[in-house]
């Protein structure tokens, strides 16, 4: 294979794949509603509380998979790790056919959970290793476009079909069959050597897996993280239920408005940050972190924009409230794969995996759900504006940590591996 054309590639395969993988998740935040209307009818009511516990037990799941997952990602083919895990999450997606009880629809997020965590903690490895520092920030953020894009993407498919069919399993028949055609192409792809793109870091706190708790740079990036992912997860698991909720909307109108939305900033707001992160970085060794940082600053008062105003001024405050989100997405996820040696690199993002959806996602709409039964949504959303705060001040403080980068600055070499 050409060395300029399989770079591109397999950037383009695993971004398809990173889009499939957020469409299957949130199907489920589009159906919600519909999903609780099927138990109510079957006479077993379901909470805000319950239903925010599926996506809890997913991200319990995903996140304990996780450092399995990243310690075979340092010692075998990456490329295998990744397709076996795509056949487990888009069979059982496929699987949600058949479940009619709350228990069923449970296990399916278990296992979807497992499924999603070889190919979260393993594909930015491999980007890693496709392209040099210099690019990689732009790079990521190709990649990282898949979240929001492929957010918005299923809150679209998940309304419309749930609303046509008047079934709300039918849209995770759509997310689940493409993961299988996707997985057998990445299968046969070469795979790049570890650490190619870089010289390597010998210092330990770069380079062993005791030195992840000793790396300052890892931390920062990490905890930012973790409360970038608390804040945002929140917001997606539930804000076409507000809509619905506040606003009297249907259930395709709620998820066309926040999907187009999260559609035009997953891809604008977040390869633009990926570009101006690395314009940046030539500059500034902290760029990532302080970009970052300020970002989530921003994005506070727009946030309580979208929870309180009234009127159409609801709608802009929403769109640049997620503009400023998504924009530091592709930064961020740089500053941690450059905070690490690539032979540890699979091992750190399981880590990462592990902190950021314990401390974020995995209790963010558990917790959203509890505040609303017990006062309304709206209040429950102040939750997601303290994770921004704490965000945007643990990023602009850990700029100070960022590693040299210009040294490891090279041209990505050509070598193929495994």
């Amino acid at each position: 294979m050409q060395p300029k054309l399989y770079p591109r590639l397999t950037l383009a395969l695993l971004t398809a794949l990173n889009i499939l993988n957020y469409v299957d998740r949130s199907v489920l935040w589009a159906v919600q509603e519909p999903i609780k209307d099927f138990f109510r009818a079957q006479g077993h009511a379901v909470s805000d509380a319950k239903m925010g516990l599926l996506t809890t037990t997913f991200f319990w799941f995903y996140m304990c998979a996780a450092p399995f997952i990243g310690y075979l990602g340092d010692r075998f083919p990456r490329r295998h790790i990744i397709a076996v895990g795509i056949f487990i999450w888009s069979g059982f997606t496929l699987y949600t056919w058949y479940a009619h009880t709350f228990g069923e629809l449970l296990f399916r997020h278990v296992m979807v959970g497992i499924g999603e965590a070889s190919y979260v903690t393993i594909a930015p490895t491999l980007i890693a290793d496709l392209f040099p520092v210099e690019r990689r920030g732009r790079m990521i953020a190709i990649f990282s476009a898949g979240l929001p894009f492929g957010t918005a993407l299923g809150y679209v498919v998940g309304g419309s079909l749930a609303q046509h069919f008047h079934d709300w399993r039918v849209p995770f028949m759509f997310a689940g069959l493409p993961g299988f055609l996707l997985a057998l192409v990445l299968w046969f792809l070469p795979e790049p050597s570890r650490g190619r793109s870089e010289k390597a870091d010998p210092s330990a706190r770069a380079s062993t897996l005791p030195g992840l708790a000793r790396n300052r740079a890892f931390l920062s990036a990490t905890l930012g993280l973790a409360m970038y992912t608390f804040a945002m997860g929140g917001l997606q698991a539930w804000m076409p239920t507000f809509l619905m909720r506040t606003r009297g909307m249907s259930l395709d109108q709620a998820n066309l408005i926040f999907g187009g939305i999260t559609c035009f900033n997953g891809i604008v707001a977040t390869l633009l940050g990926g570009w101006m992160g690395d314009r940046m970085l030539k500059r500034h060794d902290g760029a990532y972190y302080t970009f970052s940082g300020v970002a989530m600053f921003i994005s506070v008062p727009l946030m309580l924009g979208a929870f309180y105003a009234s009127g159409k001024a609801m709608y802009p405050a929403i769109f640049l409230a997620e503009f400023f989100l998504l924009v530091n997405t592709g930064p961020v996820t740089a500053a941690l794969v450059n905070s690490v040696g690539a032979e540890i690199r699979a091992t750190a993002m399981a880590v990462n995996v592990f902190v950021i959806h314990l401390l974020g996602d995995a209790s963010s709409p558990s917790i959203i759900g509890w505040i609303s039964d017990r006062t309304s949504l709206r209040t429950g959303f102040l939750a997601t504006i303290v994770a921004a705060i704490l965000s945007g001040a643990i990023l602009v403080a850990g700029a100070k940590f960022a590693p040299k980068l210009a040294a490891n600055s090279r041209q990505a070499g050509t070598g193929l591996d495994e």
